[in-house]
């Protein structure tokens, strides 16, 4: 027996000190379970509470109290008929000024549907930017053609945020192309439609 203990010594070295180990904490807690925490009801308060709560429970709102009349000390004594007064003539307002007249352009004549040319097929001008100049009365690859240095310098603040497009697209030669029907030429400069 005394082979097998020298033998295995480190083993029972371990389990003798878990052992220890686990004696101190058993005894050192004593069996004792941790201090509970008192849960408070409102019940558990008391009568005096719940006869505080009731009572501002029955009250009435501040919006009640605000609307009620104020108490009077005075006896009521009937109040007299109020005398009708005739009411003050009124003079009438002045006519408000006519609103003066900006110089603006002219607006655009309507262009019907079947007049308007698909301005989408010059190269740098999509939808939104269609959208926009038939707002400002421009349907057609001609209107386009016909821009002289002022009028692109007109219009183009009025693009917003694609100002600057139609010169560096160069609308202008590519609507005159297209306004005259040379395809070859457009499709030789600016490409495939």
């Amino acid at each position: 027996m005394m082979q097998m203990i020298e033998a295995n010594w480190p083993l029972l070295a371990g389990v003798l000190a878990l052992a220890v180990v686990l004696a101190f904490f058993l005894l050192r807690s004593g069996g004792k379970k941790p201090p509970q925490r008192e849960i408070r009801d409102v019940l558990s308060e008391g009568a005096a509470p719940a006869q505080r709560n009731n009572a501002l429970i029955a009250a009435p709102s501040a919006a009640t109290v605000a609307t009620m009349p104020p108490p009077s000390l005075a006896p009521e004594v009937p109040v007299a008929e109020p005398i009708p007064v005739a009411p003050a003539p009124v003079e009438p307002a002045p006519a408000p000024a006519a609103p003066v007249a900006a110089a603006a352009e002219p607006a655009p004549a309507p262009v019907a549907p079947e007049e308007a040319d698909d301005l989408t097929r010059i190269k740098g001008l999509g939808p939104k930017l269609k959208t926009l100049l038939a707002g400002l009365g421009i349907t057609r690859f001609a209107q386009i053609a016909a821009w002289t240095e002022a009028d692109l310098a007109a219009i183009d603040p009025k693009l917003g945020a694609f100002a600057g497009r139609p010169a560096r697209d160069n609308w202008i030669e590519q609507a005159r192309l297209l306004s005259s029907g040379d395809t070859g030429a457009y499709e030789d400069k600016f490409g495939k439609l």
